[in-house]
Order: C-alpha cells, then sequence, then structure tokens
C-alpha cells in the first residue's frame, strides 16, 4: 500500500488479473475465487467454470457447484487480456494443476472481505469516480458487453451461466435501450445541422 494510503498498483497486481477475469469472462465472486490453474487455459484463450465458493451464514466457505446448472461452462477470453494472465499466472499462481488461481494471504481461498480490505475497494472506485461499484457489477458489465455483440440469446446464455432466457433477455434490451439513447442523440445532431442549414441537410464527410 502506497504511503499517501491509496492502493499501489505495483503490490495489487494479482487483483489486477482478476477483476479483468471477473469483467471479460463475465464470473461470479464465487465462480472467479474458486478457479485452480487447471482450468486456465491461456493458450486456447478460455477459462472453464466447474465449481464456485458459497460463503455460509456461519463464515465457512462450501465448494460446490456453480449458482446455475449453466454456470459449468467454458468461456473465451479476450486477447488483450492474456499478457495480463500470463504474468499473473508464472507470478502468483503455484505450478500444481489444482493450484488456487486467486488464493488469500494464507494460501486458502480469497474471501471477499479479505478482497475489499486488501484492495481498499471501497475508496479506489470512489477515487475513480464510481462510488458504490460493487465486484458483481464487474460482471454486468462483462454482460452488456457480450450483448452488444450482437450474439443470440442461447449463446449468452451459456456465455453468463445463466439456465433461463429472461436474464439474457434483461441484457440484451439494456443495451438496446443504449443504442436508442445514441440513436436520438445522433438525430438531435441532424436536426440541429438541418435547421443550421435552412432545411438542406448537408453532407457528411
Amino acid at each position: 500500500m502506497a504511503r499517501d494510503g491509496k492502493a499501489d498498483s505495483d503490490q495489487d497486481r494479482r487483483f489486477r488479473a482478476m477483476v479483468l477475469l471477473a469483467t471479460f469472462a463475465s464470473l461470479r465472486w464465487g465462480e472467479v475465487s474458486a478457479l485452480r490453474r487447471m482450468d486456465v487455459d491461456l493458450a486456447a484463450r478460455t477459462v472453464r467454470v466447474r465449481v464456485a465458493f458459497a460463503e455460509r451464514s456461519s463464515g465457512g466457505l462450501l465448494l460446490g457447484p456453480p449458482k446455475s446448472k449453466a454456470g459449468r461452462r467454458t468461456v473465451g477470453l479476450p486477447e488483450s487480456i492474456i499478457p495480463i494472465l500470463k504474468e499473473h499466472m508464472a507470478t502468483y499462481v503455484q505450478d500444481e494443476p489444482g493450484a488456487l488461481v486467486f488464493p488469500g494471504a494464507k494460501g486458502g481461498p480469497i474471501r471477499r472481505s479479505g478482497f475489499n480490505t486488501r484492495t481498499r475497494w471501497v475508496d479506489v472506485v470512489k477515487d475513480m469516480g464510481l462510488s458504490g461499484l460493487h465486484f458483481h457489477d464487474l460482471r454486468h458489465t462483462g454482460n452488456m458487453l457480450a450483448a452488444a455483440s450482437g450474439a443470440g440469446l442461447k449463446d449468452l446464455m451459456a456465455r453468463m451461466g445463466h439456465d433461463n432466457v429472461r436474464a439474457a433477455m434483461i441484457y440484451q434490451h439494456a443495451v438496446r435501450g443504449a443504442d436508442k439513447v445514441i440513436t436520438d442523440a445522433i438525430d438531435q445532431q441532424l436536426k440541429q445541422r438541418d435547421e443550421g442549414d435552412d432545411g438542406a441537410l448537408a453532407p457528411v464527410g
């Protein structure tokens, strides 16, 4: 941690990989925290979700199947994040196939509270102007990006790990809503240009 009290990116580089995976592979906290070395195939650019951690009310961690039946899945990874994942695997992950990709301070599973404390998550996102951002919002971002690709419902459901169509449709509708905002803004600009040219729309470009 830096002397000014802010998170030191050099010390917290292991969490950079975690954030990128949660975002661009649309992983839930329990899924990303349960990943093992054998689940990450950087050559094929995929991550395999087999199990997930769930925190009990008593505070213990329970390792079991993902949240939904469709949770067991293999997700493709963008080429842009592969170098960061390679660095992480070489620096922080033990060689055994069953080694945790994101271990806690003592080598066991990392807890959400431990992650928040070590990264100073609340302060960092506030400094970024994103107060109130939760780790789960990273998955939402990934889902929105997937929906914006124009993929069909079945493909979206497979990537997100959803059993029902409704969840995937929510993201599709959200993207369409965002597109409408963009379309309306373009339309407004065209109207202003049209009015400025006394009713004659000038060619663009």
